[in-house]
């Protein structure tokens, strides 16, 4: 398991944590912080994502380890942090009679909100996530993305500073899911709610997530800032320039010819070499009087991680 340290305390943190049900392990040896962002709880199906978060909830009880919420443990501090926690399920089975704006309003009064101020939260909630107008319709009759959007919007009616969403664009179609994952990223940003999304799809937490924690079996693989991850073990540079391709060429020969090893991809090249070699490939440039499109360290994908942390 690696770890990237970060210098904020953490909103969720786990050590060593374990539960079984009966003779079945579900979790043997999670350890992972979850920091201020969008995280991503990443894993197979099986791997043991719900379960952490009904113990994030406090609806769990920890078998051995320590898990904190807020610096409060979840199993003897239930109610105060589901009051600051909101949380949308995999699942789609919703009261079908109930309206929308019904059902989020309820939900937000579980949360502690007085009645009056439930009412408000809900029409807001609900114009948020794109079914102001439909607020009204009984959920029975909504398609599978307007009951994910309804379940994100009763997990963030009451202001929380944590949202937990238990694969949110499951049932969707690809514009869908990119708009969903649009619509996390902006709640995110917008509002400064922080949110863990729990998927077993890479795409979807390498666009929205700025840390991630990747599961496997009950266990640990890594967790971290995912863009400090992608870098980890990484040497190369990916330099995109501007100019003939006759100067490229000659560029790319001149790096060779002083220690690098340097692959061409029409503008594009890959450079790999010992030490910190950016100013190096900068004044290389200039004096091959091409322009820098871009110059950046090369990034593992969020795939690449996922199979490095497998072994």
């Amino acid at each position: 398991m690696t770890a990237v340290p970060q210098s904020t305390p953490p909103l969720v943190a786990a050590r060593n944590v374990q539960k079984a049900y009966g003779a079945v392990n579900v979790l043997s040896d999670v350890s992972f912080d979850i920091f201020p962002g969008i995280t991503g709880l990443l894993g197979s199906n099986g791997a043991g994502k719900t379960t952490m978060l009904g113990m994030i909830l406090g609806l769990h009880p920890v078998d051995a380890g320590t898990l904190l919420v807020n610096g409060k443990d979840p199993g003897a501090a239930g109610p105060e942090i589901r009051a600051l926690v909101g949380y949308a399920p995999e699942h789609h089975t919703l009261p079908p009679t109930l309206q929308a704006d019904d059902f989020v309003r309820h939900v937000a009064e579980l949360h502690g909100l007085p009645p009056t101020e439930a009412a408000t939260r809900s029409n807001d909630a609900l114009w948020l996530v794109g079914l102001g107008e439909e607020r009204f319709r009984p959920l029975g009759t909504m398609s599978t993305g307007q009951r994910q959007r309804v379940k994100l919007a009763q997990a963030i009616a009451h202001d929380p500073q944590l949202v937990l969403l238990d694969e949110p664009t499951d049932g969707l179609d690809p514009v869908q899911r990119d708009a969903m994952l649009e619509l996390i990223k902006h709640i995110s940003t917008e509002f400064g709610i922080n949110i863990v999304v729990s998927s077993h799809l890479l795409d979807e937490v390498e666009q929205v997530c700025t840390g991630i924690v990747i599961l496997s079996e009950g266990r640990t693989l890594t967790w971290g800032r995912l863009d400090e991850l992608q870098l980890q073990g990484q040497s190369g540079i990916v330099l995109q320039v501007d100019g003939s391709e006759e100067k490229t060429q000659a560029l790319a020969s001149y790096l060779q010819g002083v220690g690098c090893t340097v692959w061409i991809q029409g503008p594009r090249l890959q450079i790999d070499a010992a030490g910190d070699v950016f100013d190096l490939v900068r004044d290389a440039v200039i004096d091959h009087q091409l322009g820098i499109v871009r110059l950046s360290r090369q990034k593992l994908s969020l795939e690449d991680v996922f199979m490095e942390s497998l072994g």
